[in-house]
């Protein structure tokens, strides 16, 4: 309860500060609008921003989703395989070297300018932090219990299964709370570069066309929409902590 108090206070002083720039400073709406300019033009809108949310949350939830099997497969198999390491992982490194908003060109002149292009990168920018972070965590097991896992003859699989998987939990986790802040941003970048549709193609429209008001009302829209994912991973780590390890504090 107090955190969603928090929450609406954070909001109510945001708007306030909002409206007093544009009151106090002078500054033409078609360069700031004022909230009660956005909220009309939300209202007027509505089907419109509505229609193109739920392309862009559809490509969102497709491309996260596959960056994060991807990125755990990835973390699981470099951890299993020392070959694997010695092999794939340089690769990764180096592919992080190019900028994947610089290959959303060539991914949508490769795939076109419908949902195929904007889902590969959605995951090419999801999929290293989950990979990463996930990796790292599972090689960093403590001593003791790598100790006690070669005293009970365990194998490689089932120690990674019963004793490294679970101590990743928290690698993972903080590589899709990474995940989801990269990928509205990837969402907005792949509609930018090649769409008809989507919050980033209507938030480009509406600039060209001096709709300033749109243009806000879409891009708060996409803000709310990378909200709700933060707070699906926030509820989900405190799950997965409190079942794991029956602490919930480190997350109030």
């Amino acid at each position: 309860m107090r955190r969603l108090l928090r929450g609406i206070t954070a909001f109510i002083v945001a708007l306030l500060v909002w409206q007093a720039i544009v009151s106090l400073s002078g500054v033409p709406r078609f360069i700031l609008p004022g909230p009660a300019v956005v909220a009309q033009a939300l209202w007027e809108n509505a089907a419109l921003i509505r229609d193109n949310a739920f392309w862009s949350a559809g490509n969102l939830a497709v491309g996260l989703g596959i960056g994060i099997i991807l990125g755990v497969e990835t973390a699981l198999l470099l951890a299993l395989s020392r070959r694997a390491r010695w092999l794939l992982r340089p690769m990764l490194v180096a592919a992080q070297a190019v900028p994947v908003f610089a290959l959303a060109p060539v991914i949508t002149l490769w795939l076109g300018y419908g949902m195929p292009s904007k889902i590969v990168t959605i995951a090419l920018v999801t999929y290293f932090p989950i990979a990463s972070a996930m990796f790292d965590r599972l090689m960093a097991l403590p001593a003791g219990l790598i100790d006690l896992s070669h005293l009970s003859g365990a194998s490689r699989w089932h120690e990674t299964l019963l004793l490294r998987l679970p101590y990743a939990v928290p690698g993972l986790l903080s590589g899709l709370r990474l995940a989801v802040v990269y990928a509205p941003l990837a969402v907005l970048i792949g509609e930018w570069v090649g769409s008809s549709q989507g919050l980033g193609h209507l938030i480009l429209m509406s600039n060209g066309r001096g709709q300033t008001g749109l243009m806000f009302a879409a891009l708060i829209v996409l803000a709310c929409l990378s909200l709700c994912l933060w707070l699906a991973v926030e509820a989900l780590s405190r799950a997965a902590t409190g079942r794991l390890y029956g602490d919930r504090s480190s997350f109030d």
